[in-house]
């Protein structure tokens, strides 16, 4: 009998794995089984509700709402020229790709567990999907603040494009690379360590409040210079600033914070791979 050598195999499964094990290869070969969970995520999670994808709408616009009312009208936070509304839709409306990123990936082994203990394909396929899917409803939410957008314009309001919003798709994908490395560090965990999972909730509500979501960046420098360095090391601030930057007009652009923010995406995404191949070669005896 001729020897069989390794390269006559598609696919090799074994405990040995690299320390960061992306196989874009590989990944590709299963891209119908990606779309597949793309389709899944999209359409299961309405599927018996009443009101359907129109949830899409009605959250950002009643968080933007009752942020206007609190932080804006209460609180007398200041927008600048920028309507209070529009301002805040749009941080919200950025905000929860990030969040519906995070919550969604953070339960991936035990959400998906009697699929992997039945067949083999690539783990990460799974988290990838979210991200994806997550996509078509941030663009959902991105037309409501289009059609708001075009409302407040074509009423006087002090509102522009600035020539740096053709790099907004790179804000969206840091948004989600960075909740996708975030998601797989907790989904590892948790696996372990049960009680993480109701943390993860309260901790998202309280990061929200320190991402500039609410707030303009400069503000929380000018009137709490003392805390203001909490917000000023979240990377998720500086994407959200960008961003209303982008769209708006109003508020800083900062080099320094578009590096750091791609530095800290980067190294998340890399613990994350990292952490997420060596909990999927044991998590299916501890989930």
């Amino acid at each position: 009998m001729s020897k069989i050598d390794d390269q006559d195999w598609l696919y090799t499964i074994s405990s040995k794995r690299k320390l960061i094990d992306f196989n874009f290869q590989e990944i590709w070969r299963y891209r119908d089984l990606l779309f597949l969970f793309v389709k899944r995520d999209v359409v299961t999670v309405y599927k018996q509700t009443i009101l359907g994808p129109l949830w899409y709408l009605i959250q950002p616009l009643f968080t933007a709402l009752t942020f206007t009312l609190i932080f804006n009208k209460v609180a007398n936070i200041e927008t600048g020229t920028v309507p209070p509304f529009l301002f805040n839709l749009a941080g919200v409306s950025i905000w929860n790709y990030f969040n519906t990123c995070l919550t969604s990936t953070s339960d991936t082994f035990k959400t998906n567990a009697a699929i992997f203990g039945k067949v083999y394909f690539p783990r990460i396929i799974v988290p990838l999907s979210i991200i994806i899917s997550n996509l078509m409803k941030f663009g959902i939410q991105l037309l409501i603040f289009i059609a708001f957008y075009i409302f407040y314009y074509f009423n006087g309001a002090a509102i522009h494009l600035t020539s740096s919003v053709l790099f907004f798709p790179l804000i969206v994908m840091l948004m989600g690379l960075l909740g996708l490395g975030l998601g797989m560090i907790i989904s590892s965990m948790v696996t372990k360590y049960r009680d993480l999972k109701f943390l993860v909730g309260f901790g998202v509500q309280l990061l929200m409040y320190v991402s500039a979501v609410m707030y303009p960046l400069a503000l929380m420098r000018e009137k709490l210079p003392k805390i203001a360095w909490v917000v000023e090391y979240n990377p998720l601030a500086y994407i959200i600033e960008t961003a209303r930057y982008m769209l708006l007009g109003t508020g800083t652009f900062s080099w320094f914070g578009i590096v750091y923010t791609v530095g800290v995406t980067i190294a998340v995404l890399m613990l994350g791979i990292v952490i997420f191949n060596r909990t999927e070669k044991t998590f299916i005896d501890t989930v």
